[in-house]
């Protein structure tokens, strides 16, 4: 029962379909992943809005179609002027206060071109780059996320494989030594008791393997996840959990990398141009804006005939003297956004430098730990080795190599966290700087 019951749990990480590497875990998320799609969906959207800005510099055409009937001597009197139907008999005093209802179908076609408007759509255009700029960064922010996220997924499923891996030694290990002391007890060295103790060992060792068997499964629907995949889909990763090499760049240099590439100082520096273009647009409203305008027009009593034509055309001026102070306002709305714009770009870099160095300094700290747990893995395996050859042979307790088991199994763990760790601090480092992308070494 005991044999079948490890080989069921040995054969768990064994069933996935098909290999996995991090780089392919990382491009299949950048294409699957919802919120790269949201947020490519929202860059597009934005240069769509470049696109309505640049339409302030082309006439606007408009055609309209009413029909209208009216007896009112003013409406039937223009309207057969209009028309072209206008006689001498229309002169009559009794036709001219009494007349007939009459029927008017216009048709009319309106060209509306800005001639001057003070600058305000090349503004207005200015200001939809940027914020088609902004929304670029909003999805490299995305991007960055979603590969940091998918290295956390994947390596965190990667540890879990490996931590059941070391349990299952654990298992292994205990059932060796539950052997041994049934041994040491068939020659008369040992008790019963030690074999009871073995034996609850041995039942806390499995316990310790159903658990990370159990994380492993939870690790890998969360990688699913982050990939944008569905939960139960199966994968063997073949990115391998192993020790980083240490970064050739100084902090200084990330930090002064970070400040130019991260997409949140990219954002801070166009929103605070944003904010000068639109305290530019507020004063130039100051301004006059010249207008021209054409217009045709057919007017007829009949839809398709007894009708005339004619058209018009004008240049016009408007001039904004005053407006109860909603300008002032606006101006002073604009202002004071762009000192905001102006403090959070400030707040941004210097956020983005700690971010920088808490990175750095994790990746060192994972590093020392790194060598530190290796040190202590070999030292607890020949500890336990020694300690199992005394136990079998009487000259220790089955106490010591109880102890000795669980602090091997402790450093072998505290080991493969410190590589995890030092992974994720790799990663974040690189996401920090803003130079993280699909094709980053990993």
């Amino acid at each position: 029962m005991n044999k079948s019951w490890t080989l069921a749990l040995v054969a768990l990480p064994l069933t996935a379909q098909s290999p996995l590497s991090l780089k392919d875990a990382v491009r299949m998320a950048l294409e699957k992943h919802p919120a790269v799609e949201a947020s490519r969906a929202g860059e597009q959207a934005a240069g769509t809005r470049i696109r309505q800005a640049r339409s302030g510099y082309l006439p606007k055409l408009n055609y309209s179609e009413s029909w209208q009937r009216s007896n009112n001597p003013v409406f039937v009197f223009s309207s057969l002027l209009t028309q072209h139907q206008f006689t001498e008999q229309n002169f009559r005093i009794d036709t001219l206060n009494r007349p007939d209802a009459l029927n008017n179908f216009q048709s009319q076609l309106i060209v509306d071109q800005v001639l001057y408007d003070a600058g305000q759509t090349g503004k207005a255009v200015k200001a939809a780059n940027l914020a088609h700029g902004i929304a670029s960064e909003s999805k490299r922010r995305t991007d960055l996320d979603v590969i940091m996220n998918t290295t956390r997924a994947y390596y965190g499923a990667v540890l879990a494989s490996e931590n059941v891996k070391v349990a299952q030694e654990s298992v292994k290990s205990a059932e060796a030594d539950l052997q041994r002391a049934e041994a040491v007890r068939a020659a008369g060295m040992a008790t019963d008791a030690d074999v009871l103790s073995i034996r609850v060992h041995l039942a806390g060792m499995r316990e310790q393997a159903i658990r990370a068997a159990n994380d492993l499964e939870v690790a890998r629907a969360a990688l699913n996840e982050a990939l944008g995949l569905p939960l139960d889909t199966r994968f063997d990763l073949s990115t391998p959990l192993a020790p980083a090499a240490p970064p050739a760049q100084e902090a200084a240099g990330f930090e002064k990398e970070a400040v130019e590439q991260r997409p949140e100082a990219r954002q801070a520096e166009l929103a605070e141009d944003l904010a000068r273009t639109q305290l530019d647009t507020a004063r130039s409203s100051l301004l006059p804006q010249v207008f021209f305008r054409g217009a045709f027009e057919a007017d007829r009593q009949r839809f398709i005939n007894r009708g005339g034509a004619n058209w018009a055309a004008g240049v016009s001026l408007r001039w904004n003297l005053f407006n109860g102070f909603a300008d002032k306002a606006r101006i002073d709305e604009a202002l004071l956004l762009e000192r905001r714009a102006q403090a959070e770009k400030q707040r941004a870099e210097n956020g983005i430098r700690l971010q920088v160095r808490k990175a750095r300094l994790d990746l060192q700290s994972a590093g020392e730990r790194i060598e530190v747990t290796r040190a202590a893995v070999a030292q607890a395996e020949e500890s336990h080795r020694i300690i199992q050859n005394r136990y079998q042979n009487g000259l220790t307790t089955v106490t010591e190599l109880l102890r000795s088991e669980a602090a091997l199994l402790a450093a072998r763990t505290r080991h493969l966290a410190a590589i995890h760790d030092q992974k994720i601090a790799s990663a974040a480092l690189l996401e920090a700087a803003g130079t993280l992308n699909k094709d980053s070494e990993l």
